[in-house]
């Protein structure tokens, strides 16, 4: 009983000191045959109520958790599967891109914002591509339907999320998630013939980032970066050792 007691009075102070870590809070749980609410009501670039049915007309679908004032990932994400799209043929171009808005306090004049720099980089793909926002309740049901999570920092103003893309059958079930800003063309053309078919899929390889922008408090980049940074040398260390082993092998044969 008395160590229950020290426990319990403790337990605040722990909390207290416990960092903030914005990284392990933003994760992703894999969820094949998860049901998007597909009528829920979002705000489109144009500040129109519309909703993902509207939206997606019938048609397997790609959706994007972005910020559409994004400083760092989201810019570049949707610029690589815009890419990866276009070379991915006729099939896939004509499946709807929904940059999704996770800030309650966006308006649709950012997303008319985060469209306009999209079309300047991908003309073609205008007319397919669509962004919305939404409020904090509107955008939980989509986010926790599909076990994505994300964090706000109030010190620096910025969310941590996951840099990755969900592709959806046209009745709002999860397929598969495609992670990272550079897919390949051939997993987004299998993906959305799996979502067109109504075959959602299981875990696939991941390579998962995290958006956090620089810290203008501590001077630094976000945890995402010095963890992309750490797992690099340690790549890099792992290569070079393989290398070594392998050369010396090859001395001891000779």
């Amino acid at each position: 009983m008395k160590h229950r007691l020290l426990a319990l009075i403790m337990l605040p102070a722990l909390s207290a000191a416990a960092p903030f870590d914005p990284f392990g809070m933003a994760t992703l749980d894999e969820r094949p045959g998860a049901s998007v609410p597909l009528e829920t009501r979002f705000r489109d670039s144009s500040g129109h109520d519309v909703t993902l049915r509207e939206i997606t007309a019938g048609r397997p679908f790609l959706l994007v958790p972005v910020l559409h004032d994004c400083p760092n990932f989201c810019g570049v994400t949707l610029d690589g599967l815009l890419a990866a799209r276009e070379r991915a043929g006729p099939a896939v171009r004509q499946a709807p891109v929904i940059a999704f808005g996770i800030d309650p306090r966006e308006t649709g004049a950012a997303a008319r914002r985060s469209l306009e720099k999209l079309a300047a980089r991908h003309p073609a793909a205008m007319g397919r591509v669509f962004a919305v926002t939404g409020t904090a309740d509107a955008i939980g049901r989509v986010t926790n339907a599909l076990g994505y999570r994300y964090a706000y920092d109030p010190r620096i103003g910025q969310y941590a999320h996951v840099a990755a893309t969900a592709v959806l059958t046209p009745d709002g079930r999860l397929v598969r998630w495609v992670y990272g800003i550079a897919p390949q063309p051939t997993l987004l053309r299998s993906s959305l013939a799996d979502a067109a078919a109504g075959r959602t899929g299981g875990v696939i390889d991941r390579l998962i980032l995290l958006c956090y922008h620089y810290d203008p408090v501590e001077g630094r980049y976000g945890l995402a970066i010095d963890r992309l940074l750490k797992l690099g040398c340690l790549l890099t260390a792992a290569a070079l050792g393989a290398f070594i082993v392998a050369s010396r092998r090859r001395e001891l044969r000779a």
